[in-house]
């Protein structure tokens, strides 16, 4: 079965052909981030106009690259939540439209659930249950995936996302946007010890906090300017990846050793991450536990996790009508 996916919750525009939920076909993406550098972040007002001028044309690459008519098309699955609410629902009413239009099934997504969903197109093997960590600009959830639709969260950030936190500290260090990949460059050259950094206390096992971290950052930078002095961004860079990517790590191995998962994921932007990888297969390794890693490709935002989420939605009957609303806010274990 063909699932066209569209993804639209932040600044990329993404379509997607998937079959089965486990080949991938086609993955396009217009992406709008060499303009949101210019502010140091998303601005959604222009993420929402990049996105009204672009979907149509990456939809029609998505298909054209999948070789693949629309009459061909099992379902049209979007995002429908969480992310900016103008955004989303710029997919979500064209995904309508088309869906009206073509008389193909409207198949909502949600976007973590998407995340995850990632890891079916690098790793065909790889079937529920199984622990994964999903880490974005947006959302910071262990979560232990029971099967294709139903989701239980373990732990969370009780305030900023791990990518959120990213973001921030490359605009203080004035690394750019995105501020992931910002960071890890800078930080190949720096000393992950030189600044020592705090690790938040949070309460749950499993929940984490990044808020504390980044404002460390901050009033370090902002104390050194106040003096006249200047700081080592590598090492500025290399001591917060060190320390952020630990938290990640100690808290998912934590939940792994409890919980006895042997099969260990991360999904997300922030699973790009080169230190956060290689933390967590060292960790794994330790556990007896299997690491599932996406393709880098398909760690940031695109519509290929979204048609594969599709796919197992669909055969679960979880189907929508042109009634289905965009949402800012939604919990993975929304069903």
């Amino acid at each position: 079965m063909y699932i066209l996916g569209i993804e639209s919750s932040c600044d990329d525009t993404c379509a997607a052909v998937v079959k089965d939920g486990r080949e991938l076909l086609s993955n396009c993406v217009a992406s709008s981030a060499a303009e949101q550098n210019l502010y140091g972040g998303v601005v959604p007002e222009i993420a929402s106009r990049r996105h009204i001028e672009h979907i149509s044309q990456v939809a029609r690459a998505a298909l054209d690259e999948a070789g693949t008519a629309l009459d061909e098309i099992g379902g049209v699955a979007v995002t429908f939540a969480p992310g900016l609410i103008g955004a989303v629902l710029v997919g979500l009413n064209f995904a309508k439209g088309l869906a009206l239009s073509a008389q193909k099934p409207l198949i909502p997504v949600h976007h973590l659930r998407g995340h995850i969903a990632a890891l079916y197109l690098t790793h065909p093997e790889l079937e529920p249950p199984f622990l994964c960590l999903v880490a974005s600009g947006g959302h910071s959830h262990i979560v232990r995936v029971q099967d294709y639709t139903h989701f239980e969260v373990l732990g969370r950030t009780v305030d900023d996302a791990a990518g959120e936190a990213f973001d921030k500290v490359a605009r203080t260090l004035g690394l750019g946007y995105p501020g992931g990949p910002a960071v890890s460059r800078a930080a190949q050259t720096g000393d992950s010890k030189a600044y020592p950094l705090p690790t938040p206390h949070v309460e749950g096992p499993y929940n984490v906090s990044f808020s504390g971290l980044k404002t460390a950052v901050l009033n370090l930078v902002n104390k050194a300017q106040m003096k006249g002095e200047r700081v080592n961004v590598a090492d500025m860079a290399a001591s917060f990846q060190f320390r952020i990517t630990d938290i990640l790590a100690e808290k998912l191995l934590l939940a792994a050793q409890d919980t006895g998962a042997k099969q260990i994921c991360i999904a997300g932007g922030v699973a790009a991450n080169g230190l956060l990888r290689e933390t967590l297969a060292a960790g794994a390794k330790k556990l007896g536990a299997r690491l599932y890693l996406p393709e880098l490709q398909l760690c940031g935002d695109n519509a290929a996790m979204v048609a594969a989420q599709g796919f197992y939605e669909y055969r679960a009957g979880n189907t929508a009508g042109l009634n289905l609303n965009g949402l800012a806010t939604l919990g993975i274990d929304y069903l």
